[in-house]
This record gives structure tokens, C-alpha cells and sequence, in this order.
């Protein structure tokens, strides 16, 4: 990829508005779909409107109000950031709609998220909750064009920045980015081997 190109890249990348919600929904359900986290969190019995459902509720209810949401190119990229300078209200993640998507999942999320509390920031950082780019729209650097303006906002506040992975193959691409590997857990009761990673303040 040129410079040129990475350029024209950086300049379709916004803030996503309460109107793409829909758009981006769909682009992090279809990049999700065959992910290994969300197919042990969420059950079977109606997966991909169960995915669509959590992935719009995140977006909705904790980026757009408490973090950065970036897109591009008509919403085929996402990502969704929270801030170390907000708080989530921890009822956000209790809500009885969001527990009901995970239904008999839910015990079993929550063991895993217990097991990965120990390996995550004790401190506030810049968080990459979650990015991904609409299938037929990869390989272009857009999904590096929607992470760097949390990179270059983290930097600028001098802050960490950490998230979780839960596929091998995004752990090298997320080292060309400056992270590294900061805990590789491997969680009970069949779950996905996970990374914690974490970017330095200032890369």
C-alpha cells in the first residue's frame, strides 16, 4: 500500500454519529461472526441476531456515550474505544437486555471475565473494546485507519493502551502497532485461549 493510499484511508475515518449505529451493527456482526470469543459467550440458538444485538448494544450504550467510536468507508470499519477519563456505570453492563442476549451463556461469560480480571490495567488506560471490518473490505488498512486516532489520542494524553484478543493472528498485527503481550490465558471450561495486550504511553 502507498502512502497515498494510506492517506485517502485516513481521511474517510470519522466519528461515528447515533445515525450509523445500524451500519455499524451490521459491519461488527458479519466481521464477528465466526470469532471465537463470541461463539463460546453467546449461545447457538440464534447466534447471529444474538451478535448483531450485543455488538449494536455496545456501541450504543458504552462507546458512543462513554468512549470514541471511529468509521469508515460507509461504516465496513469500525472500532469502539472507552476512556480513561469516563467511567462506565457499571449497571451499563448488568442491563437486563444485555444479561437476556448472553442467555444460558451467561454464567459461563462471567467465569471467563472473572479468570481475565487479574490480567487487565490496575489503572485507567485507553481500552480497544473491539474493532472489525466488513468481509470484502479487508485487506485495505482500514481497520488500522479506524484504531490509530484512539493510538493517537492515547498518546496525546499520555495514556496506556490495552485490549483483548482471543485470535492468534491479530496478536502480530496488533505488534506492528506497538502492543506486546502482556498475560496469554488460557480460560476453563473450553473457552479461547486469550492475549492481553498493551501499548506503552506514547507506543
Amino acid at each position: 500500500m502507498t502512502d497515498a493510499d494510506r492517506d485517502r484511508i485516513a481521511a474517510e475515518v470519522r466519528r461515528a454519529e447515533a445515525a450509523d449505529l445500524p451500519a455499524i451493527a451490521d459491519t461488527l456482526a458479519a466481521a464477528f461472526a465466526d470469532y471465537a470469543w463470541t461463539r463460546y459467550v453467546l449461545p447457538a440458538d440464534g447466534y447471529p441476531e444474538r451478535l448483531r444485538a450485543v455488538q449494536l448494544y455496545f456501541a450504543e450504550r458504552v462507546g458512543l456515550p462513554y468512549g470514541e467510536v471511529w468509521t469508515a468507508a460507509g461504516n465496513a470499519a469500525v472500532s469502539v474505544w472507552t476512556r480513561p477519563d469516563t467511567e462506565v456505570p457499571p449497571e451499563v453492563f448488568g442491563a437486563p437486555e444485555l444479561v437476556a442476549l448472553y442467555g444460558d451463556r451467561a454464567e459461563a461469560a462471567a467465569a471467563v471475565e472473572e479468570v481475565l480480571l487479574p490480567h487487565r490495567p490496575a489503572t485507567p488506560c485507553w481500552f480497544l473494546a473491539t474493532v472489525g471490518v466488513r468481509p470484502g473490505h479487508q485487506g485495505r488498512g482500514l481497520g488500522r485507519a479506524v484504531i490509530e486516532p484512539g493510538l493517537r489520542a492515547a498518546d496525546a494524553a499520555g495514556s496506556p493502551v490495552f485490549l483483548e484478543t482471543a485470535d492468534e493472528a491479530n496478536v502480530r498485527i496488533y505488534r506492528r502497532l506497538g502492543f506486546e503481550v502482556t498475560a496469554d490465558v488460557e480460560l476453563p471450561g473450553g473457552a479461547p485461549r486469550t492475549w492481553c495486550m498493551t501499548r506503552p504511553a506514547g507506543g
